[in-house]
């Protein structure tokens, strides 16, 4: 990639930053006396433009909603595309399901207020990554009326609960204690993972998925993504797979094995089609 190439591409990233117009740590909503905060952007022009809901990962313990997600920003302005950036309660202090009822606060919120934004909310995407891709999961496969989209991108997100605990010969990791509350293998904890997996919500007529997943992840087991996506498919509904070969967890380091994963997901998204409501 040559050094004038490099000088135009920011120039043309820093032009799209200037005609967004950008919000910060609006609150859309309120739970557990906490407020939530999310940032937003919108292409320039008269839209209705389609809007993607960021969630980032953190193991459900950390992470903010300027960093892990931060790679797709750009490229979904730059393709015209607003984007909706969600922080969410964080656990030890909270557990499931507290961040999936914010994830679900949030796209109320975002149809609520899609005339003063210029959002579709027949076009709206989520997006989540590790933690965040579990959570878009779950939100995607519960499919309820207030709160359905058109699509979900999942990054690395766990779909199966109970894979996850058997996979680690029945001793979850702290995170996974912290959030799912869960510390040990017995009869009542296999019920609870199950009722609260992604996978065990699949049937036809939930919206698109695409999952991208890398193959060399050492934190979230690259069969989730494998069985998930089989499992939607079997149900027919429409989804697609993206294998990131040598990738490891998390997309800042895809970059590296030259992915074009972005251009892959870019290309998707303009393929979806509105969600009913």
């Amino acid at each position: 990639m040559n050094k004038a190439f490099l000088i135009l591409l920011s120039l043309a990233l820093a032009s799209v930053s200037l005609r967004a117009d950008e919000k910060l740590d609006l609150t859309y909503g309120t739970a557990a006396g906490e407020e939530l905060k999310l940032d937003l952007s919108v292409p320039d022009g008269s839209g209705p433009f389609p809007v993607c809901i960021l969630v980032h990962g953190g193991g459900f313990e950390k992470g903010d909603k300027q960093k892990q997600v931060k790679p797709l920003f750009a490229p979904l302005l730059e393709a015209g595309y607003a984007w909706v950036s969600i922080n969410y309660r964080l656990a030890p202090k909270h557990k499931y399901p507290g961040s999936v009822e914010d994830l679900e606060t949030a796209i109320r919120w975002v149809k609520a207020n899609a005339a003063q934004y210029r959002f579709d909310p027949a076009r709206i995407v989520l997006i989540g990554e590790s933690a965040g891709g579990y959570l878009v999961n779950r939100v995607g496969t519960k499919n309820e009326e207030s709160t359905r989209v058109a699509g979900v991108v999942s990054f690395y997100g766990a779909a199966d609960l109970l894979f996850r605990l058997t996979s680690s010969n029945g001793k979850p990791s702290t995170s996974f204690t912290n959030y799912f509350g869960v510390s040990e293998d017995n009869e009542a904890t296999r019920k609870f993972l199950v009722e609260a997996s992604p996978a065990t919500y699949v049937r036809p007529g939930l919206p698109s998925f695409l999952l991208l997943h890398g193959n060399k992840d050492d934190r979230v087991p690259y069969e989730q993504s494998v069985n998930f996506y089989a499992k939607l498919k079997a149900a027919g509904v429409p989804a697609e797979f993206i294998t990131i070969e040598g990738g490891g967890h998390g997309m800042g380091g895809w970059g590296k094995l030259n992915s074009d994963y972005i251009a892959q997901v870019l290309s998707w998204l303009n393929k979806i089609p509105k969600a009913s409501r």
